[in-house]
């Protein structure tokens, strides 16, 4: 099934060791305000409901995050906690984790949020370590004007993959999509931006799940 070959195949990827010389290939974001130390992690907590029906907020990437550092408290991931440190990550909706698990298991009806958090978390801690970390770019703030004009740019994630950014142009409106390692599924697209605009840690809602290995 995809969800064991997920597994295993991501189970035995290397982490990446530094986190604050990733390359970037995006324009340079000009400001002169000293940007806020507000952590990701912060904002994710905010929401304290847990699970519910409301599949644009992250809930499972929440959980998702929370479970990795219970099992590995110093796990690259803990970087989200640390609001000096600049990055940008794409975090993916409620709706993106319940599409991922449909796909890999092939079930025909998408399943709730706990249910998609339970076979996330079933495919091992090391396996979730590694699909966040490839969600997270480190060494630089990129907001919208930035990503609306990175067209082309791959962007090294805290995984030691890349990400690719394909901006879509009509008329005055941009679509920034990532195309990720996976060939055979369609490419996320930005559907939330400049979560937590003016920190250094800022965040970009994506509707799919990256995949950092090409699942047939």
């Amino acid at each position: 099934m995809k969800i064991a070959r997920l597994a295993t195949r991501l189970a035995a990827g290397t982490l990446a060791t530094a986190l604050a010389t990733a390359a970037m290939a995006v324009p340079a974001q000009a400001t002169t305000k000293q940007p806020g130390t507000r952590s990701l992690a912060a904002v994710l907590t905010r929401d304290t409901g847990g699970f519910d029906h409301n599949s644009r907020d992250f809930d499972v990437l929440t959980a998702a995050v929370l479970a990795v550092l219970e099992a590995k408290p110093d796990s690259p991931v803990k970087v989200l906690t640390d609001g000096t440190v600049a990055l940008t990550a794409f975090v993916p909706t409620d709706a993106a984790f319940r599409e991922l698990v449909r796909d890999i298991t092939g079930a025909r009806t998408l399943p709730g949020e706990s249910a998609a958090f339970t076979a996330v978390a079933g495919l091992g801690i090391d396996t979730v370590e590694n699909v966040l970390l490839y969600h997270v770019v480190p060494g630089a703030t990129i907001d919208r004007r930035a990503a609306v004009k990175a067209d082309g740019a791959a962007l090294t994630t805290a995984l030691g993959a890349t990400v690719e950014v394909d901006v879509r142009r009509w008329w005055h409106f941009s679509q920034v999509r990532l195309v990720d390692a996976d060939t055979s599924d369609r490419d996320a697209r930005v559907v939330a931006y400049d979560i937590n605009k003016g920190n250094r840690q800022i965040a970009h809602a994506v509707d799919r799940v990256l995949r950092p290995i090409d699942l047939p």
